[in-house]
């Protein structure tokens, strides 16, 4: 299996194929609608905005794991996207990123890049102390640890770097320059 096996759905039923990326620079996060990182969405707009037409398409996958922050429906979070941060990038159907039930994209995804930690700094520090009550193994597996997770995959379909969400987003759209 390559990343470009995989398919994800959207919210109206239909199926989007990651092949249908092949030779672009992809980036897929797992999202959330009430979560104090939910203003990376203005970020990861503007990085679309810069980047779509040079070869970036990013992959919007809601999850609800995550403290119950992303407890409306597809439609609901759609149009919350929309309306606050005029997203244009696809979202796809409200899905789980971990456990028996989570989608084979992000099963994929962590196989290929697991956590390596959430850096330095205030945020950073605060999830090592948040996930150390949820997980007390926390570091030492691949699952996603929290909303806002983003897997960057290189125009060849290889899973080249994997973003926490206390990364700095100017950290993240460098990153992803390098690749365009």
């Amino acid at each position: 299996m390559n990343f470009y096996d995989l398919k994800v759905t959207a919210p109206d039923g239909s199926e989007l194929s990651m092949s249908d990326f092949e030779g672009k620079v992809v980036l897929v996060v797992n999202t959330a609608t009430g979560c104090g990182f939910t203003p990376h969405y203005k970020d990861l707009e503007a990085m679309y905005e810069k980047f779509h037409e040079a070869g970036l398409e990013i992959v919007d996958v809601p999850c609800n794991q995550f403290a119950g922050q992303t407890p409306g429906t597809d439609d609901e979070i759609h149009d919350f996207c929309q309306l606050k941060y005029n997203t244009q990038f696809p979202q796809m159907k409200k899905s789980d990123v971990n456990g028996e039930n989570a989608i084979e994209l992000f099963k994929y995804l962590k196989s290929q890049k697991g956590f390596e930690g959430f850096g330095k700094g205030p945020k950073a520090m605060a999830m090592s102390v948040m996930l150390k009550k949820i997980d007390k193994d926390y570091k030492d597996n691949p699952e996603i640890k929290w909303n806002f997770t983003k897997f960057i995959i290189n125009r060849q379909g290889e899973v080249v770097k994997r973003f926490e969400p206390t990364a700095d987003m100017k950290e993240v759209a460098a990153f992803v320059e390098t690749l365009i």
